[in-house]
C-alpha cells in the first residue's frame, strides 16, 4: 500500500529571499565597478599655460567704461563726454593692443548711449573685444 502524504494546514509555504538579496548586492557591486571605468565623451580643451607670477593689473588689461544711471560716462575716475569716448579708447588701445573694452551699464541708463559707445569702440578696431557687465548700484 501506498501512503499519501498528508499536509496539515499549519504548514505555510514561504519564500526564502536571502538568495535574492545576494543577487541584488552582486548586481550593485557590478554596476559600481563598471561605472568607474566608463569614459564620458566630450571635447578635450587645451588651456593656455599662464605663468603664476604674471601679475597684471585689470586696469592695464581692459578698457573699463562705466555708464551710470544718469547716463554719465566714466573711464576710470574721469567723467567724459560721448564725443571723447573714441579718442580715449584709441589712446588706451594704442598703449595695450590686447586690451578688451568692458562696458558696465546701469539698468537705468539708455540703450542708445550703450550702442554709441560700442560703435565708438568698433571704429577704433573692428576686431576689438567688447564685454558687457551690469553696473553695481
Amino acid at each position: 500500500m501506498r501512503r499519501i502524504a498528508q499536509h496539515s494546514e499549519s504548514e505555510e509555504a514561504s519564500i526564502d529571499i536571502t538568495p535574492l538579496i545576494d543577487i541584488v548586492f552582486i548586481m550593485l557591486i557590478f554596476f559600481i565597478v563598471t561605472a568607474t571605468f566608463v569614459k564620458e565623451t566630450g571635447l578635450d580643451v587645451n588651456k593656455p599655460d599662464i605663468p603664476l607670477n604674471q601679475n597684471q593689473d585689470n586696469d592695464k588689461k581692459n578698457i573699463l567704461i562705466n555708464i551710470d544711471a544718469n547716463n554719465g560716462i566714466w573711464i576710470g575716475t574721469r567723467r567724459i563726454d560721448i564725443r571723447s569716448v573714441r579718442p580715449n579708447i584709441e589712446r588706451m588701445y594704442a598703449e595695450n593692443p590686447q586690451a578688451s573694452v568692458v562696458i558696465q551699464a546701469a539698468k537705468a541708463s539708455t540703450n542708445e548711449l550703450l550702442v554709441n559707445i560700442m560703435d565708438a569702440a568698433r571704429q577704433v578696431d573692428r576686431n576689438i573685444n567688447i564685454a558687457m557687465a551690469e553696473a553695481r548700484e
